[in-house]
């Protein structure tokens, strides 16, 4: 009889998950009073804004490109929720997503239409959006005043004992993991990702689908930053400059290769889990903030170096 051993694709598929399942361990050994349920609702709960960005931004790595104004989305997302509910109310989170979007797009034609490498097109387009969003905010926090409070509750309320903003996390994994899995939109990324030349070579149109990936991380981001303005109950023009790094993080660790091609929004759940887990965890066991980076910034290129098909990189540059 001949032993079959997993191939290196399985055992990459497999390691986040059981990389959370022995880091939630640990923890709870040595702090027992971490595994509850009030800790795991906090934990689900506070890993909604970040999971929102990353889930956008697998859409953009599956196709082996980056996307850098993802902060600076959420943050002008943020300040448009609070500037705009004293007048338009529950609209207000809709015309946040679109404009959103509308930076997402933007970032998109620089990359297809001019050209430019997504790193340098995303960078720009970030600086330019951070600039609305310090303008819009006159360089000051929005404060949402206490009479408009309640339009907060679709997101800070609580539905059956569990947080309204994890249900809200449930349905923004349930469309990212539908586009990528049952469009034609998510397999063609996952295909551009693996082999740009092949797809264009089918047929398929390549800069269109790319448009639509950049949108789509514009918009997610733009979500996540109204989550975020909702829980602070106020807009901060750079409220979210500190989650570039834990969503980007949160895509790699769950197993998405920055080359593209492989993964998605499913595995990025256990890589947004992962990252906030580690977070809370070492703040339970009293790590130091600093050891805390160094951590995360080992992960990162632990994930990097595990994921990366180097078959797509003939030279590293």
């Amino acid at each position: 009889m001949t032993a079959t051993f997993p191939s290196r694709g399985q055992v990459l598929s497999a390691a986040p998950t059981v990389f959370l399942i022995l880091l939630t361990a640990i923890i709870v050994l040595a702090s027992p009073g971490f595994f509850s349920g009030s800790t795991i609702l906090v934990i689900l709960a506070d890993s909604v804004v970040l999971f929102t960005l990353a889930a956008g931004l697998s859409f953009v790595i599956l196709l082996g490109s980056i996307d850098l104004s993802v902060p600076a989305v959420a943050s002008l997302g943020g300040v448009i929720v609070a500037m705009l509910i004293p007048s338009i109310g529950l609209a207000a989170y809709p015309a946040a997503i679109l404009a959103g979007a509308g930076a997402g797009l933007f970032s998109g034609l620089v990359h297809v239409l001019l050209r430019v490498p997504s790193f340098i097109a995303t960078l720009a387009t970030g600086g330019i959006v951070s600039g609305m969003a310090l303008w819009l905010s006159s360089s000051r926090t929005v404060t949402i005043a206490g009479e408009y409070r309640h339009v907060l509750d679709p997101v800070i309320g609580d539905s059956f004992g569990i947080p309204r903003i994890i249900l809200i996390g449930a349905v923004v994994c349930l469309i990212g993991v539908y586009i990528q899995r049952y469009t034609k939109f998510g397999r063609a990324i996952r295909a551009i990702g693996a082999g740009e030349s092949a797809v264009r070579a089918s047929g398929i149109h390549v800069g269109r689908q790319k448009l639509i990936a950049f949108t789509i991380a514009g918009a997610f981001a733009a979500c996540g930053g109204a989550l975020l303005a909702a829980r602070m109950t106020s807009g901060n023009p750079a409220g979210a400059e500190q989650l570039l790094l834990p969503a980007i993080a949160a895509v790699l660790v769950g197993g998405t290769a920055i080359t593209g091609g492989t993964g998605g929004v499913g595995r990025t759940v256990v890589g947004t889990l992962i990252v906030i887990v580690m977070r809370i965890g070492m703040t339970f066991m009293g790590v130091d903030v600093f050891a805390q980076q160094i951590l995360f910034g080992s992960v990162l290129i632990c994930a990097i170096a595990l994921t990366l098909d180097r078959d797509l990189l003939q030279i590293v540059k």
